[in-house]
């Protein structure tokens, strides 16, 4: 893994260098386990286990937020990510349940769209 971006309206980061992807299929159902540093802006690092499934569902629709495509035609690529922190300020992060919609946005990136369930 070599970094990236969170920016979101409760937090903003840099996902640190290093981490790791871990993959394995069953059929054609590829299992995912990704696990990674964020910096968030006020400084505090936050470890996440981001874990889910990708397989092509030719029935699966596009999925948009507002403007902001958010999975892809025939792609099922869903994800439930964990974060783990015991700093005040992000604590609810520790305390909250998200999913995660996600798309390859090109070969070497992908984009993910979490949400908290309330």
């Amino acid at each position: 893994m070599t970094g990236g971006t969170v920016d979101g309206p409760l937090l903003r980061g840099t996902v640190l260098p290093g981490g790791g992807d871990w993959s394995s299929t069953r059929g054609d159902v590829c299992q995912l386990d990704a696990r990674y540093l964020l910096r968030a802006e006020d400084g505090v690092v936050i470890d996440i286990v981001n874990r889910g499934y990708y397989h092509e569902a030719g029935d699966s629709p596009e999925q948009f937020d507002g403007d902001l495509q958010v999975s892809a035609p025939g792609v099922y690529y869903r994800t439930s990510p964990v974060f783990r922190t015991d700093a005040p300020a992000h604590l609810w992060l520790a305390r909250t349940v998200f999913v995660g919609l996600a798309r390859a946005s090109d070969p070497e990136a992908v984009f993910i769209r979490m949400y908290a369930l309330l």
